[in-house]
Parts: structure tokens; C-alpha cells; sequence
């Protein structure tokens, strides 16, 4: 439609004007149509009113012609008029179901007026049966609401008759009903607490007083219960009961019952080890279980003194460490959780933080393993007593001081295996260390006597210088003793001291070889020094190989090193005086030490320098050399190492030479001054050399 309708429109508008027409009114009219025109144009067809008008035309049909055009506005306002006059009508149409609406709402509000006075008077006549209603309604919640309260305050702060039942009562069992009840009751106890803050103090008091009673009773019940079951409680089964274990954690908030607990698990203990030990001592029945298992009697089946001793030993050191490894698991696995019972237990009860009165020291925090050694020592401490009474008697009744010495060295090697177990202050420490003193004493006591009884032996000399019979009797004793001491060492610590030993010593070898100077101080030289020198000898073969015995060895050596200086000297004295040169140098040594500054030519009137007695002893030397050496072992020769002979010998030899020297440049030296006075004078057989002829290069090798 657009496209028919505009063109035409414009193509009108375009024609030129008519020339008939008059020039006034037809330019006006031509301009007012150009306006008309030019607005039309100038309208934009995107605009929603000429859009909307257009979409209205082409719904229509219209064609765009002259007399459409023309019948426009009036076919528009016909049209106008026609749907006014429908809506007339249908507002006709409303009005009159508006008047019948209004009637019925007439009849609705008379009926509304009777039904309000109605309900007015129903409620002057229910007024009073609702506000009653409502008043009880409220009564009811409040009374359902404290119900309420009260059964909540009922399940928790009391308790049931069944509950109560397994918590007092001696003839119910302790079940983890039981534990489950004093758990209610300790929580009970503790939130009692909470209400002695509110206004009504009086139910607090009474629910904390009888919370109070019930634990008292619960504590008391469960307390029995672990002792009867502490009397039968089977340690062989690796797997302690669970309900004991539990019953000791539990206890262990009451102090005092979970110690009088432990007094009474101990003593009970003591007496079964003590029936065991006792059983394993004679072969005879134990009347409870307990202590390691054993085979035959240990007093039938030891008959050594020393292994009677050590199996009592061994069957206390198996019984300590069987006892302490079934009694771990009470203390070890729940050590943490039973210190903190105990701690709290404590703080609920102050008065029990002081031990005494006396010394006023505060009690210490529960340690697991210090327990463990304490109550393990406790357990044994009757086996202790029997042991010590036996061990005691075993060496009253044997004077023999090795085997008091071996038992003494026995006991503290148990010493130092029962130190790790229990600790340094146990009481079986405690007790095996007087029994060591004592055994040690014994062995000190035998050994004095043993010298004593020997004194007639130290008098006699022996012919063949060998070690006399009671140092060699005694060497034979103290390898004995070196040997357990080393045995003991072995097995003991690697910090064991190795000095201990030294007492041994003391007792058991100075005094032989005191016994053995005393011999040699009676003798002369050289058969005290070679009498002095066998017996360090055989001393020190028997004292070499041990550590524990470097000290002493040492000592033995620098006596041994003396004793041979000293017959060093003593067969220096020999050739001195079996070669005929004693007179010859003791003259000369008197010479240099009474004529100091005078020189060589005084020495011409010493009378062992005159020709003839230098001739008289040069023939003494000649016949001494040559078989000297042999003379000289000879002379030594009841020394025990043969290698010490030769050296001492040896050392002889040299020192004889050296002083044969001073004696040979002496000799020269007067003969220098013979020449240098008479020259050519000087008759055959005036020199000293002529008389006496021997070199010392002739004498060192006549003494090799």
C-alpha cells in the first residue's frame, strides 16, 4: 500500500499549477499543500505512529484513490462512531450486571449483620469457657516443659536401680557395666559441683553427698575385687587379665587404695616366690605358681659349694626377670594414663601430697618403670632373705679362700647383671653387696691364716734356688683366682673397673713374696739376688696375659730389672777377684781417691804396681781367661732363664773390661814416663808391659 499510495500522492502534488487558475488564492493553496507535502516527506517511516497508521490501512484494504482519499477522514470517524456505539451498548450490558452484583450484595451484608450478631452473642455467651481454655493450655506447656526438665535432670544426675545394683552391690561382678556406672557417677560428681552455684544450693549438696557415697562404695567394691583377683592372678599367662589391668588405671585415682593395692600384690607375690624358691631349694612342692620352673633339687643336685651358690643365683636372676616381664604390661603399657590418675587423685585429695610430717618433701609423679623395679624388688625379697641365709652358711662352712674368693667374685658379677634390671639402690642390690664384703673377708681371713700357718716353711732355704714350695702353691691359687676374676670381667660390662684386682694381689701374693726376700736377705751373693730373681720370674709367668694384672707386672719387671743390676755387679766382684785383679784396682781406685792433682808418676810407688806383683797377677789373669766365661755361667747358673745368665754375663764381662782399661792406660802411661826419663838407657824388662803383657782387646775376646 505504501508503495501505491505515496507515489500517486507525489506524483499529484508535482503537477504544475493550472494556468485558470487565480494567482491569489491558488498560490495559497498551493503552499499550504507544499507544507503538507513537505511534511509528509519529511516524515520518517520509521516512526511507530505512521507505522502503526500504515499497518491499519493495509489491514484494510485501502487503495489509494481520489476517492478513498477524499472518503478518508469520514470512513475513519464512521467507524469511530460505530465501535463507540458498541462499547455503549456493552457498557449497558455491565451496568445491568452491576445492579443485580449490587443486590446481592445487598442480601450478603444483611446476612453478614445477622451472622455478626450471632457470633456476638455466642461470644458473650463462650467468652469466659476460652479464657479458661487458654490459662490451662499455657499450664499445660509449663508443666510439660518442667517434665521435661526434670527428666533430663533425673538421666543425669541419677541413677538407675540396676546401675546402682552394679556399682554397690559385693554380689555383682565388676562388668564393663560396672565401669560404665562409675564413669556416670564420677561425671554425676563433677557437674554436682556446677549447681552449689545456683540459688538452690540444697539439691547440690544432696546430689554431691550422695555421689559421694556411691563412688566411696564403688572405689571400696572395686578394691576388693582386685585384690581377690590379684590372689589368683596367674603371671605364667603372658596375657594379664584386662578387667585387672583396667581395675588398677581406675584405682589409680584413689592414691592410698591403689598402693595398699600394690602392698598387698606384693606381699602376696613374696610369699608365692618364696614357696618356689623354696620348692626349687629341697625338691619339694610349691603350694602356689610362681618363680621360674626347675628340674631337680638345687641342694641335691649341686654338690660343689661354688655351683650350689650359683644356681640359687641363676634361679633369682631367672625369677627377676620373669617376674618383671609379666609385671611390664601393669605398668609400662599404661604408665601415662595411670600417672595422670594418680595425679588428679591427688589434687582432689591435698592432704596426700606430703609423704610425712617429718622431712615434708613432696610425693613424686607416678614413673611406670620405677614401680616395675620396685615392686619386682619387693617380690623378692623373701627369695632374697632364704639366698643370703644359704649363701652365708656355704661360706661360713668351707675354709677355702678360692672358693671364697670365687663366690665373692660370683655375686658381684649377679651384682652388675641385677644393676640394669632394678637399678643401683634395689634392695637385692642392697643385699648381695654385704654378702660380697663378706665372701671377700672370708677369702682375706683364709688367706692370713694360710701365711701364718707357713712361717716354718719360710726359714727353710732352698738348695736349688728354685721358687720354695709355697710361692709355687700360692701361684697355683692366684691363677685360680685370676681366672674367675677374668671370668667375671668377661661377662660383666665393658666399663667394668680392672683395677679390683689389686686387693687379690695384696692378700694373695705380696705376702709369699715377702716370704721369698725374707729367704733371699738370709743368703749371700749371688744366690740371693738368683733366689730373688726365680721367684719374680715364676710371678711374673703366672701374672702375664691379664689386663687386670699390667700394674703389678710392671712392678715386677723394675724388681727383676734391680735384682739383676745387682748380680750384674756381684758377678763383676767374681772376675774382679777370680782374674787376681782385686788388689790391683782396689790399690789404684784408693790412689785416685787419696792423691787427687798428683798425676801419673805417684802412682809408681802403689804396690800393686810394682813389676813383680803385676808379674804375679798377669800370671793369675792368663790362667783365669780362657775358661772364664764358663766359670762365670757356671757361677749364675741356678737362674731360671737361661737368656738372663748371658746377659748378666755379659754385662759383667764389660764392666770388667772397662775397668781393666783404666788399668791398662795406667800401665802405658807409666811406661811412656820410664822411656821419657831413662831413653836409650832403658834396660830389657823394665816396662810394666813386659811383665804384664794382656790387652783389653785380648781380654774382650777371651770374655765373648
Amino acid at each position: 500500500m505504501a508503495t501505491g499510495y505515496f507515489p500517486e500522492r507525489l506524483k499529484d502534488a508535482t503537477l504544475p499549477p493550472s494556468p485558470a487558475m487565480s494567482p491569489g488564492p491558488t498560490a495559497q493553496r498551493s503552499s499550504a499543500l507544499q507544507s503538507r507535502i513537505t511534511s509528509v516527506l519529511a516524515a520518517s517511516y520509521s516512526d511507530l505512529e505512521i507505522r502503526d497508521a500504515l499497518e491499519t490501512l493495509d489491514a484494510r484494504q485501502v487503495h489509494n484513490t481520489a476517492e478513498t482519499r477524499r472518503n478518508l477522514r469520514l470512513d475513519a470517524q464512521q467507524e469511530l462512531i460505530q465501535c463507540n456505539g458498541e462499547i455503549i451498548r456493552d457498557f449497558g450490558q455491565v451496568a445491568q450486571q452491576l445492579q443485580r452484583v449490587g443486590a446481592a450484595i445487598e442480601d450478603l451484608n444483611k446476612l453478614c449483620s445477622n451472622m455478626r450478631s450471632h457470633i456476638s452473642a455466642a461470644n458473650r455467651e463462650t467468652g469466659p469457657m476460652l479464657e479458661e481454655s487458654t490459662a490451662m493450655m499455657a499450664q499445660r506447656q509449663q508443666t510439660e516443659t518442667k517434665q521435661q526438665l526434670l527428666g533430663a535432670f533425673t538421666s543425669h544426675f541419677l541413677l538407675s536401680d540396676a546401675e546402682i545394683t552394679s556399682l554397690t552391690s559385693t554380689a555383682e561382678p565388676v562388668t564393663d557395666a560396672f565401669f560404665q556406672a562409675l564413669t556416670r557417677v564420677k561425671q554425676i560428681h563433677d557437674d554436682s559441683q556446677l549447681l552449689l552455684g545456683t540459688e538452690d544450693q540444697q539439691l547440690g549438696l544432696e546430689i554431691l553427698e550422695q555421689s559421694s557415697k556411691q563412688l566411696n562404695a564403688a572405689f571400696q567394691k572395686l578394691f576388693r575385687w582386685t585384690q581377690r583377683e590379684l590372689r589368683t592372678l596367674d603371671l605364667e599367662n603372658p596375657q594379664l587379665s584386662i578387667s585387672v589391668r583396667r581395675a588398677l588405671r581406675v584405682l589409680a585415682e584413689r592414691p592410698a587404695l591403689f598402693q595398699s593395692c600394690l602392698d598387698f600384690f606384693a606381699e602376696n607375690r613374696e610369699q608365692v616366690l618364696s614357696d618356689a624358691f623354696y620348692a626349687a631349694l629341697t625338691g619339694g612342692f610349691a603350694q602356689r605358681i610362681g618363680g621360674p620352673a626347675s628340674g631337680k633339687a638345687i641342694e641335691l643336685s649341686a654338690h660343689d659349694p661354688l655351683r650350689y651358690v650359683s644356681d640359687m643365683l641363676a634361679w633369682a636372676h631367672a625369677a627377676t626377670v620373669g617376674e618383671r616381664e609379666a609385671l611390664q604390661i601393669l605398668f609400662i603399657s599404661d604408665a601415662d594414663e595411670i600417672s595422670r590418675n594418680i595425679k588428679a587423685g591427688r589434687e582432689r585429695e591435698p592432704w596426700l601430697q606430703i609423704t610425712d610430717g617429718t622431712d615434708g618433701e613432696e610425693v613424686a609423679a607416678f614413673d611406670g618403670k620405677r614401680a616395675l623395679n620396685d615392686l619386682v624388688d619387693r617380690d623378692l625379697s623373701g627369695v632374697l632373705r632364704q639366698l643370703r641365709q644359704r649363701v652365708e652358711q656355704t661360706i661360713q662352712s668351707h675354709e677355702d679362700a678360692t672358693l671364697a674368693y670365687q663366690i665373692s667374685n660370683l655375686i658381684r658379677f649377679y651384682c652388675s647383671i641385677f644393676v640394669p634390671l632394678l637399678g643401683p639402690k634395689s634392695t637385692i642390690i642392697q643385699t648381695l653387696q654385704p654378702i660380697t664384703q663378706k665372701a671377700f673377708e672370708q677369702f682375706r681371713t683364709l688367706m692370713r691364716d694360710h701365711i701364718a700357718n707357713i712361717h716354718s716353711d719360710v726359714s727353710v732355704t732352698p738348695l736349688d734356688l728354685s721358687p720354695p714350695d709355697f710361692l709355687l702353691e700360692a701361684l697355683e691359687t692366684l691363677k685360680g683366682l685370676m681366672k674367675s676374676y677374668d671370668t667375671s670381667l668377661a661377662n660383666a660390662s665393658s666399663g667394668e673397673d680392672r683395677t679390683g684386682f689389686q686387693a687379690v694381689l695384696e692378700e694373695a701374693l705380696d705376702p709369699y713374696l715377702a716370704g721369698c726376700d725374707s729367704i733371699s736377705k738370709g743368703m749371700g751373693a749371688p744366690q740371693s739376688q738368683i733366689l730373688a730373681i726365680n721367684c719374680l720370674l715364676a710371678t711374673k709367668e703366672t701374672l702375664k696375659g691379664r689386663a687386670f694384672t699390667a700394674n703389678r707386672l710392671d712392678q715386677v719387671d723394675e724388681a727383676v730389672e734391680d735384682q739383676a743390676e745387682r748380680l750384674v755387679h756381684t758377678v763383676h766382684a767374681w772376675f774382679v777377684s777370680e782374674s787376681g785383679l782385686k788388689r790391683l784396682f782396689d790399690g789404684l781406685k784408693e790412689y785416685k781417691d787419696t792423691n787427687l792433682g798428683q798425676g801419673i808418676a805417684g802412682i809408681r810407688k802403689v804396690r800393686e804396681m810394682q813389676p813383680d806383683r803385676l808379674a804375679d797377677m798377669a800370671q793369675k789373669l792368663d790362667a783365669f781367661l780362657p775358661g772364664a766365661m764358663e766359670d762365670a755361667r757356671a757361677f749364675v747358673g741356678k737362674l731360671a732363664d737361661k737368656r738372663m745368665v748371658r746377659e748378666v754375663c755379659d754385662k759383667a764381662a764389660d764392666l770388667f773390661v772397662e775397668e781393666f782399661e783404666s788399668a791398662e792406660r795406667i800401665v802405658i802411661g807409666l811406661d811412656e814416663t820410664i822411656l821419657a826419663e831413662q831413653g836409650e838407657e832403658l834396660e830389657e824388662g823394665m816396662l810394666l808391659r813386659d811383665v804384664f803383657p794382656r790387652t783389653s782387646d785380648e781380654i774382650k775376646v777371651l770374655l765373648s
